[in-house]
C-alpha cells in the first residue's frame, strides 16, 4: 500500500473518532489529545509499513 493511502485512511479514522467523541459530549481538550495520539501512532505505522526495505 502507498503512504498516501495510509494517510487518507488515517484522516478518516481520526475525523470519525473526533466526531464520535464530540457527539458523546467529551471535552474538546480530550478529543484533541486522543486525536493526536492516534495520529502519531498511525503515522509511525504508515512509515514502517511503506518504507523501502534495505537490501542486504
Amino acid at each position: 500500500m502507498s503512504f498516501l493511502l495510509f494517510i487518507f485512511g488515517l484522516a478518516l479514522v481520526v475525523g470519525g473518532m473526533a466526531w464520535g467523541l464530540t457527539a458523546a459530549g467529551v471535552a474538546a481538550v480530550y478529543v484533541g489529545i486522543a486525536c493526536l495520539i492516534v495520529l502519531g501512532l498511525g503515522i509511525m505505522m504508515a512509515v514502517s509499513r511503506t518504507r523501502a526495505k534495505d537490501s542486504s
